[in-house]
């Protein structure tokens, strides 16, 4: 159960909270996309414990984690379309960074939030959302983003024996019909990087997507890896993934905790995933819940 300040101690409390996880209007530099920075002084926080940094009334309900996902959730990021079991990576990710903020199990409470809808701007209904969001300078201009909790590359799925399937560049792909997910960082990297013949087919959802290449109305769709290796192996008959490839520069992709522009929680978050990283447990739950990218073939 998480500590609640008593309320004669809240005043002077609060600044030290504050001080401690708020960065100030000096600390904190405006970069060229409108996101935030804040400085080494304000990031420093190897001795901190993210369970002292959270305060009531930087939570959208007072006393609970409100965590939001799309629906249906698919694996492996959560098991069973249930996030509030704990199983599957972003599922496992949600509760040990609620443990390390202070709450229990059952002071988190899980809330849908549609994939396309999240990154909008306005206020928020969670306190922050878990969906395989990337973080890209865009969105960062109307919502914050936590520090990076998975790396991602883009996957391109196809059927065995199929045109698609003997590609081994990206310019092989570029005469095909190829689809992804609206809104996603998959179909910018089918316009911005692999820039096809055709206008690519865009889908209001991933089993669309995948419901597509079945019927042979694409050539073939993009999704994250670890996404790619259940779609292949699970949701498609005779599926496989062609190959991997990094967007934009090479630089590696990173999915982000996504957050109400302003939010004071971001610090918070930010320091219990450094702690994670530090003492290993996010390694160790990518190990558990996510499958092994090496086999896959890098496309360029």
């Amino acid at each position: 159960m998480r500590r609640r300040l008593a309320l004669p101690a809240l005043a002077a409390a609060s600044v030290l909270v504050l001080s401690a996880c708020a960065p100030t209007e000096e600390s904190v530099s405006a970069s060229d996309d409108g996101s935030t920075t804040a400085d080494a002084t304000a990031s420093s926080s190897e001795s901190a414990d993210p369970a002292a940094c959270v305060t009531d009334d930087m939570l959208t309900t007072a006393g609970t984690l409100t965590v939001g996902t799309d629906s249906p959730t698919y694996s492996p990021w959560f098991k069973g379309n249930d996030p509030t079991n704990g199983k599957g990576y972003e599922s496992a990710v949600a509760y040990e960074v609620a443990d390390r903020l202070g709450f229990s199990q059952d002071e988190v409470t899980w809330t849908v939030v549609p994939f396309n809808t999240s990154y909008a701007p306005g206020a928020k209904d969670f306190d922050f959302d878990i969906n395989q969001i990337s973080i890209t300078p865009q969105r960062a201009k109307v919502v914050d983003f936590s520090d990076g909790y998975y790396s991602a590359a883009q996957a391109v799925i196809a059927l065995d024996g199929s045109a698609a399937a003997d590609a081994t560049s990206l310019d092989d792909l570029k005469s095909l019909n190829l689809g992804a997910q609206t809104g996603t960082t998959s179909l910018t990297a089918i316009t911005d990087v692999i820039q096809p013949d055709s206008d690519p087919s865009v889908f209001q959802t991933t089993n669309a997507a995948v419901q597509a290449l079945q019927n042979g109305q694409v050539d073939a769709i993009l999704a994250d890896l670890p996404t790619a290796f259940y779609i292949s192996a699970v949701q498609l008959d005779g599926g496989t993934i062609v190959g991997q490839f990094q967007p934009e520069t090479g630089e590696t992709e990173e999915f982000g905790m996504l957050f109400a522009k302003g939010s004071s929680l971001v610090t918070c978050v930010d320091e219990a995933l450094a702690a994670m990283e530090d003492d290993g447990t996010l390694a160790a739950i990518e190990k558990k819940w996510l499958s092994d990218s090496v086999s896959v073939p890098e496309l360029d």
